[in-house]
């Protein structure tokens, strides 16, 4: 079955989706949210599934929003307004996009992210919203438009993390490897590629025995915890902070520079360690 840019299967008692845009790396399009909420809302009224595997297609899991689009695309699109911005607007876009990606959690059945290449950007916040994670300990994740450019609209970083780790990761925009992310606490499990399939199915398997009464209450008991500690609050002020972060001086900057020269040169220019150009500018005035 197919949503979209998303791919739905079942095998007995195991449904797997799959990101499906492996000619831009799964890059998340306009459409791809809500096809996500589409083909779990489907595994949600599915009766057979009692555990979900979401995985991406091709070489990567997500890159993240499309850049081709959203940044090297001259002009405004749903993300980049012309100033000055609404912040509504944008708000409105993005808390769309951020409750698609939340279906993961709130999904009634178990999901376990396998993770065989890089989940990057918005492809974290996708694969942080799944319950288990497994994980290539060669693959990367990490949030590095919180650099400039965004801020993690599910915040999962915090609540996987707890604040000093989170910080470390959200601060510096780093990528780590599968492997430094389970020592850190932020996946349960990362094993070498050709590994992965067998592990996965390994603990689908275990999991799929269980009644699916009892997985939903234990899913929704772990994820009350959650929601008392704010979990939706956080979020709104993410989203917003996201929209900002694109229409700061430096983001401005960023999308004006990967209409130049391309976002992958621009995404190499900001994550290089140096100071932004609007910076400077800024304080020269």
């Amino acid at each position: 079955m197919e949503f979209g840019s998303v791919l739905y299967e079942t095998q007995g008692r195991v449904a797997t989706v799959t990101l499906n845009r492996p000619e831009r790396f799964n890059a998340i399009s306009e459409r791809m949210p809500d096809d996500i909420a589409a083909a779990f809302g489907h595994a949600e009224r599915d009766d057979s599934v009692h555990v979900v595997v979401l995985t991406g297609a091709g070489r990567g899991f997500c890159g993240g929003y499309d850049l081709k689009d959203y940044a090297e695309q001259p002009g405004t699109n749903p993300g980049i307004q012309e100033m000055p911005w609404d912040p509504m607007v944008d708000f409105g876009f993005m808390s769309h996009c951020t409750r698609c990606f939340m279906s993961i959690w709130r999904c009634s059945k178990p999901v376990i992210g396998r993770i065989h290449g890089d989940a990057v950007a918005g492809g974290s916040d996708i694969a942080l919203c799944c319950d288990i994670i497994v994980m290539n300990e060669q693959a990367r994740i990490g949030y590095p438009p919180s650099r400039v450019w965004g801020c993690p609209t599910t915040a999962m970083w915090v609540y996987r993390l707890g604040a000093e780790r989170a910080k470390r990761m959200l601060f510096t925009g780093d990528l780590i490897t599968g492997k430094e992310a389970q020592e850190m606490g932020l996946i349960s499990q990362a094993v070498p590629l050709d590994q992965l399939d067998a592990a996965v199915d390994a603990l689908a398997r275990r999991i799929q025995g269980v009644p699916k009464n009892q997985l939903m209450m234990m899913k929704m008991m772990v994820n009350q915890a959650y929601d008392n500690m704010g979990l939706a609050g956080t979020q709104t002020l993410a989203t917003l902070f996201d929209g900002i972060a694109r229409h700061s001086p430096e983001g401005v900057w960023f999308k004006e520079r990967a209409e130049e020269v391309g976002f992958k040169q621009a995404v190499a220019e900001r994550d290089s360690g140096d100071p932004i150009p609007a910076v400077e500018k800024i304080r020269k005035q």
